[in-house]
């Protein structure tokens, strides 16, 4: 994985860059600006979060705190960052900018802030990273403050976070004096990359990679601290909090996963930026563990709600599938950032895998109503809520949607990349040469990309387009002029290396027929059965077009022919598959729990919608996984 790791690393495009017109992201995204984004305001407002980091809270309000709400106001932040860089709005930045007076009035001296410790617990500042949070909400802070600044070019909230960055700069490290200790749940250490990258503040890094290097450690930090609490430590292992070994000798995917996707995005972020080889190696062996034995076909990850992770090695259980929406987005996180230092379709196939299923499922096509939990089986009681009290999943799909621009397209000195296929464009910076890239396609719905490449004076470059790794069969001409993929193939980009005049046409075609996709043979849940997916699209069935239950009745024989439909008009517009399967009848089963006689089954059509937008019409089940 690491052979070219510090060769011409490759630079997202920032969301500032791109424009989105495409049928699928863009009345998402603005839904997420008309609707979303307003609505999580109210409930921050509601549920006392924004009362909260008033410097005058004392506790005993009437409203409630919660060691983490300072994070999810953070989100909130960064997700109208994003859309003000394409949609600027005046009364939101008003509100944003109320927020930030708020938090730079919370901020201690020393730099310190932090809602609960300041107002709740100030005696207990730094006592217990295992379990509280602080370093956790610092980097979501972070993280806002980095877009709200890209966005706006505003410093004060920047100001604010480089302040408790220092801060906490002198309080943490590998010197004597200093605490040895690394977050409980990680998101520090990819936001203080990200302050680097804005600061080309060192220190920043250096922090990142000692809280890094730090975990897992012996002897653990988290033991120490709880000694030193008074308390005996936890008989658990530290596998929750991916701190039983040092990051480089972890090989298996365990613990919390959004705490682990965390972790992992924060690792690829210190190997790009220090050449660290060793951390890559360390995401190499952990990405497979996680994508070739514990990921959902959805791109869920994380199966039991026990403690929101993972459990075994081929385990997919279906009803009671937690998938929580935030680790399906952090799961986009590190596939993001390990495909801009491997250059490797197969992490832009994940990525695309999580954002078109696994993410967007937990956001109702309203726009207000959200799962925390994405399983892909329903027995009909599971359905998207307004808010929640650990309400992580509804501002982190709100800011994944509004800054999805920033995984489209990559640039480096000589080079373009495009990952997703979405209409639109990209402003780019290949070298020394502007690029502009202006696509035209109706994808996920239809493979036909036209893409227009535009240069204000004549450029070598490459331009490397992905070939999804669903596709068995692509084409690809430019200015009319069939180009043959399989001399320009690498690591699944077509790399197109010519001079570019002007504005060059670039047609690409990917077959997309429907797949029955079948498991693992140790994949004991779903043994017996096939899923259907178009292009990145994971298909499911709802009682809604199915009225059987329960749906498992259903079987789909193999010889069975689908049919493709788009249907403007259901479900916001998406294809719908339709085919001919069978039913169990249920005749002659009154008063009988057991037979030995063989079922009768009988003709029944089918029709499957896309996973992403189930649980939008009337309460029903739902099943991914069909018997054959």
């Amino acid at each position: 994985m690491t052979q070219d790791l510090t060769i011409s690393p490759l630079r997202p495009v920032n969301f500032t860059r791109v424009q989105l017109r495409d049928s699928f992201w863009l009345p998402r995204t603005e839904i997420n600006r008309k609707v979303t984004i307003p609505a999580m305001y109210k409930h921050l407002k509601e549920t006392g979060r924004l009362d909260s980091i008033n410097p005058d809270y004392r506790p005993g309000d009437p409203s409630s705190h919660h060691i983490f709400w300072d994070s999810d106001i953070a989100k909130w932040i960064e997700a109208a960052a994003y859309t003000l860089s394409i949609h600027p709005d005046p009364d939101l930045e008003n509100l944003m900018d109320q927020i930030v007076v708020k938090f730079g009035a919370l901020q201690r001296a020393d730099g310190y802030l932090n809602s609960w410790f300041v107002s709740v617990e100030p005696e207990k500042r730094w006592t217990n990273l295992r379990d509280k949070h602080e370093l956790y909400c610092f980097g979501h802070l972070t993280e806002a403050a980095v877009a709200y600044f890209q966005a706006t070019g505003k410093k004060q909230l920047l100001d604010i976070m480089v302040k408790y960055a220092d801060y906490i700069d002198s309080v943490f490290g590998p010197q004597e004096g200093k605490l040895h200790g690394y977050p409980g749940h990680e998101e520090a250490e990819l936001a203080l990359v990200k302050l680097y990258r804005v600061t080309g503040e060192k220190r920043y890094l250096r922090l990142a990679k000692y809280f890094i290097d730090a975990r897992g450690t012996t002897p653990h930090y988290y033991d120490a601290e709880a000694r030193r609490r008074g308390e005996d430590p936890p008989r658990a292992n530290h596998e929750y909090h991916q701190a039983h070994l040092p990051v480089r000798e972890q090989t298996r995917v365990v613990g919390h996963s959004v705490r682990a996707m965390y972790l992992y995005s924060g690792m690829a972020d210190v190997a790009k930026d220090t050449g660290d080889r060793t951390l890559a190696e360390a995401c190499e062996k952990l990405w497979e563990d996680l994508c070739l034995r514990q990921m959902y076909i959805t791109g869920g990850i994380g199966q039991t709600r026990s403690h929101e992770g993972f459990t075994f090695h081929y385990d997919f259980p279906e009803e009671t599938a937690y998938c929580e929406t935030c680790a399906s987005i952090g799961l986009v996180f590190w596939a993001h950032r390990l495909l801009q230092m491997e250059k490797d379709s197969r992490f832009a196939d994940a990525m695309e895998r999580a954002l078109y299923n696994g993410t967007i499922s937990g956001y109702s096509l309203s726009g207000d109503r959200f799962f925390y939990e994405n399983p892909v089986a329903s027995l009909g009681g599971h359905h998207r809520q307004d808010w929640f009290r650990c309400s992580c999943c509804p501002p982190n799909i709100s800011r994944m949607i509004a800054g999805i621009g920033q995984y489209v397209y990559s640039e480096g000195e000589t080079e373009a990349w495009v990952h997703l296929y979405i209409r639109g464009s990209g402003e780019l910076c290949v070298g020394q040469d502007n690029v502009r890239i202006e696509q035209d396609t109706r994808y996920p719905w239809d493979g036909t990309i036209r893409l227009t490449v535009g240069v204000s004076n004549p450029a070598h470059f490459t331009l490397a387009l992905r070939i999804p790794g669903w596709c068995q069969k692509a084409s690809l001409s430019i200015n009319g002029t069939p180009v043959e993929l399989d001399g320009i193939m690498a690591r699944g980009y077509a790399k197109i290396h010519r001079e570019w005049t002007g504005r060059d046409e670039v047609a690409l075609s990917l077959d997309m027929p429907v797949e029955r996709v079948s498991s693992h043979p140790s994949a004991r849940q779903m043994s017996g059965k096939t899923a259907l997916q178009r292009g990145p699209i994971v298909y499911c069935l709802e009682e809604a077009d199915n009225p059987v239950t329960p749906l498992a009745r259903i079987s789909l024989p193999y010889e069975s022919e689908l049919s493709v439909e788009y249907k403007p008009d259901l479900l916001g517009g998406v294809a719908v598959l339709t085919g001919m399967g069978e039913v169990i009848n249920d005749q002659g089963w009154d008063g009988v729990l057991y037979s030995s006689k063989k079922p009768v089954t009988e003709p029944f059509p089918i029709k499957a919608v896309p996973y992403c937008v189930w649980d939008n019409r009337e309460p029903g089940q739902m099943l991914v996984w069909v018997r054959t």
